[in-house]
């Protein structure tokens, strides 16, 4: 586990510092996922709908370090097309597998209307979750319904359940194996200390799996 940035955000944010633990063990369970094949899953609503998408963003592509996509693809690229291909392996970058169930708005408005809107993202989670992937489950609350019932969908599959929740942590902690619950009631407050702590989790995720290479 690299220690680097979660010291540094518990000296920026010393609030969080009972959260340490459960910070650590969503670093280990986003690692392990991605060591084994899987991919990182993200939902919530409102700021926490943005939240998602910026955790998507920090996965998909580089954050800090050097992503070089991997020779066999490099080449496949230069093979397919000499001019175009060269450029796209020297462009792209190798990403870790995430998807924010807020993206989809024709998808999110058929469930709502054809099912409940409860379900947009328990049937997200039921049609891309495989044993093994990631639900970063965010409220502020700790109890809204839809993030609710994708967690109980993701523990029905076989899938970790990260739960980013207010101090209580409502009743979503009943759904999640980790549930980091910042020290915080107010909406703003707990959102405020949300970004500080998923920044920290991707930066670990980064360098566990991309190692020292530093951001030219």
């Amino acid at each position: 586990m690299k220690e680097d940035a979660i010291h540094q955000l518990l000296l920026r944010y010393p609030g969080l510092s009972a959260c340490k633990e459960d910070v650590e063990a969503a670093c280990r369970a986003i690692v392990n996922c991605y060591e084994r094949g899987g991919k990182v899953l993200a939902c919530g609503n409102g700021g926490s709908a943005a939240d998602a998408g910026h955790i998507v963003g920090e996965l998909m592509k580089s954050f800090e370090k050097k992503r070089v996509l991997n020779a066999g693809t490099r080449e496949a690229l230069v093979s397919m097309d000499p001019e175009r291909g060269s450029y796209l392996a020297e462009k792209l970058q190798e990403g870790l597998p995430a998807i924010s169930l807020n993206a989809h708005g024709a998808l999110i408005s058929a469930v709502a209307n054809d099912m409940d809107a409860s379900l947009v993202f328990a049937q997200q989670v039921a049609g891309y979750g495989k044993n093994g992937d990631v639900l970063i489950a965010i409220t502020t609350s700790g109890n809204s319904q839809n993030v609710m019932d994708a967690a109980i969908t993701a523990k029905a599959l076989g899938i970790t359940v990260i739960g980013l929740t207010g101090k209580t942590g409502g009743k979503l902690k009943r759904y999640c194996d980790i549930t980091i619950r910042v020290p915080a009631t107010r909406t703003a407050e707990v959102q405020e200390y949300h970004l500080p702590v998923y920044h920290a989790i991707c930066r670990v995720t980064e360098e566990m799996l991309f190692g020292d290479n530093t951001k030219s």
